[in-house]
């Protein structure tokens, strides 16, 4: 597949679970004996789709995709977990809910949910599949790391994706650091 930052060869898979499809972009030759540079990328159709600047998820994305190219190898799992799991109907809530005065952790729990929802077991059984067990990983969330090493994929190392902030997202970037550990 063709994209602003290379040419990706495009697997799709299909969960057992919930029949919900997610993706690997997969650049160049990965190899079992070598990390590979990994992405595992939560849905975010407002930010990733629609530039929405009140997070910091299609900046994310951009920078992975560039950092992959730029490697010349790599891969991209786009999981479909919108709004940390709770999807997008209550994620849209959520932001009103933000609009309130909540942050981004109130708005979710106010909705009866948790903090954050995914589970990283499907995204690791992708990595599997494609023949990566040792990673480098492009995160700057410390749950990601432990839940994918839950699953046997050993982290080499942990690699900060941080764009810029602006106006719209700063307290959901605070919130992130503060309330759910974020390396920011």
């Amino acid at each position: 597949m063709p994209t602003d930052y290379g040419d990706f060869d495009l697997h799709l898979y299909r969960s057992l679970v919930d029949g919900l499809h997610h993706i690997a972009l997969v650049k160049g030759k990965v190899s079992p004996s070598k990390a590979t540079l990994v992405r595992v990328h939560s849905e975010c159709l407002t930010g990733d789709v629609f530039g929405s600047r009140r997070c910091d998820c299609g900046p994310q994305l951009q920078l992975a995709m560039k950092r992959i190219d730029q490697e010349g190898s790599g891969v991209l799992l786009y999981m479909r977990q919108e709004g940390r799991g709770i999807g997008l109907a209550p994620k849209i809530r959520a932001y009103k809910l933000q609009e309130q005065g909540l942050d981004t952790v109130q708005a979710n729990e106010r909705l009866g949910f948790p903090m954050d929802l995914r589970d990283y077991g499907l995204g690791a059984q992708i990595l599997a599949d494609l023949g990566v067990h040792k990673i480098r990983l492009l995160t700057n969330n410390p749950r990601k790391v432990v839940g994918l090493e839950a699953y046997d994929i050993h982290i080499v190392e942990q690699l900060p994706i941080r764009p810029p902030p602006n106006p719209h997202n700063a307290r959901y970037l605070a919130t992130k650091k503060k309330k759910m550990g974020h390396k920011l």
